[in-house]
């Protein structure tokens, strides 16, 4: 739901134009948070350009839920460094097709959230999970728990935008009612920079 820092500019200046208060102030959020789509773009874009210059089957390629925000931001970030890059969306009300940056061979689309959850991680080499809502929480969780119960071959996790996970998730709550293990804590790692964030996937890989 974020959306482009110039799209976020026009939506405020609209707002204001017309004076409603509740416009006014969802406007202002889209601004604030535009800066995601931004950082979203950079990673992928990092990643995107990395990988160019790999042999193909040395290759990571940017995969996303193909909608629009931040999904849209990745994918774009990848397009404009030249790489093919993946959207697996979903037939939601507000989200009917991929967004214009998947390549167009790489677009797919599905039904249930269950098979598409396999399919990232059957082939996912890292998460880098941005501010999201309950979807993106499903999806994180889904990694987690795989990994953490030895289901799934372990994978960084990055959580990128350190004071929204920190706000949304008390996981030292649950180290200290025991409910995780205090290990667990280091199954994943926060970041608000780009570079920080493909670096921890370069380090886990050794690349």
């Amino acid at each position: 739901r974020f959306v482009a820092p110039d799209e976020a500019a026009a939506l405020l200046s609209e707002a204001e134009a017309s004076g409603d208060e509740e416009q006014l102030q969802r406007a202002r959020r889209a601004v604030r948070n535009a800066r995601y789509y931004d950082l979203a773009r950079q990673f992928a874009g990092l990643v995107a350009d990395h990988s160019e210059r790999q042999r193909p089957a040395d290759r990571i390629y940017i995969c996303t839920g193909g909608g629009p925000g931040i999904m849209e931001a990745a994918n774009r970030g990848a397009h404009e460094a030249g790489a093919l890059n993946v959207g697996l969306n979903i037939g939601l009300p507000h989200e009917q097709s991929g967004n214009r940056f998947i390549s167009p061979s790489l677009s797919f689309k599905f039904h249930y959230f269950a098979l598409r959850k396999m399919h990232f991680m059957m082939r996912a080499k890292a998460l880098v999970a941005f501010p999201g809502g309950f979807g993106t929480l499903d999806e994180l969780f889904e990694v987690l728990t795989l990994v953490q119960t030895r289901k799934a071959k372990p994978v960084p996790i990055v959580l990128f935008g350190v004071d929204y996970w920190k706000r949304l998730i008390n996981f030292d709550a649950m180290v200290e009612e025991g409910t995780i293990s205090a290990k667990d804590l280091q199954l994943f790692h926060y970041t608000d920079d780009p570079q920080e964030a493909w670096g921890l996937i370069k380090a886990f890989y050794k690349l």
